[in-house]
């Protein structure tokens, strides 16, 4: 069966990993670190804050608003394959683009990204109670079941959440079973996307005869 979280995903679980990026993205550390070089080369410290806060806030104005009603609607693995970053190289432009213009963003400080942290934690609740049934991703030019478009957020923000932390010293924030089964299914199917089968079976089940490195980006 095709992996989807389609009328299952708890959206109270959405609220709660968006409040878990408050003390980590408003600490002290991040913020004497915020001009400093993050655990993502070439990406500071506050270049990739303000990515993680743009994951709900691109959630709030994703679900908010409408897209082409002839919009093709992908499955959550498949819309992957037109992501141009997935497969291309850490140093490709696909990818410094995205790190070049958090960058900047991340220039504007600090309180910047606490703002539209608050702003988003804010918006999120009244924007999923009043989604439709699918979101347009203009970046892709398609959609996604809704639900399916919500657990890319979080997944995004429980990749970053540990990237920031782990760029500054501090313990990772705690997600609970309802964030972490749907991120841990999406990163597993993805893997094995990218690095088949045989890979991701064996090194998820025996050590013996793991394959390295299963890492799904």
């Amino acid at each position: 069966m095709t992996l989807t979280f389609a009328g299952t995903l708890d959206h109270d679980a959405v609220g709660a990993a968006v409040g878990r990026l408050t003390d980590l993205v408003g600490s002290a550390e991040v913020a004497d670190a915020w001009g400093r070089e993050s655990a993502l080369p070439g990406m500071t410290v506050g270049g990739l804050a303000r990515h993680l806060v743009s994951q709900p806030q691109c959630a709030v104005e994703f679900l908010t608003t409408p897209g082409p009603p002839d919009a093709r609607v992908l499955t959550l693995v498949g819309h992957y394959e037109r992501v141009d970053w997935w497969r291309a190289p850490v140093g490709a432009p696909e990818n410094t683009s995205i790190r070049d213009d958090f960058n900047q963003m991340g220039s504007a400080g600090r309180n910047e990204s606490v703002g539209v942290l608050a702003w988003s934690r804010e918006q999120l609740g009244a924007a999923i109670a009043a989604a439709g049934p699918t979101t347009y991703v203009p970046w892709q030019d398609c959609a996604l079941p809704t639900d399916d478009f919500l657990v890319v957020r979080l997944m995004e923000i429980v990749v970053h959440a540990d990237d920031l932390a782990c760029s500054v010293g501090l313990a990772t924030p705690a997600f609970g079973p309802e964030v972490l089964e749907p991120v841990l299914a999406l990163l597993a199917a993805l893997s094995a996307q990218r690095r088949g089968q045989d890979s991701v079976l064996r090194t998820l089940s025996r050590h013996e005869r793991s394959a390295g490195s299963i890492s799904a980006f």
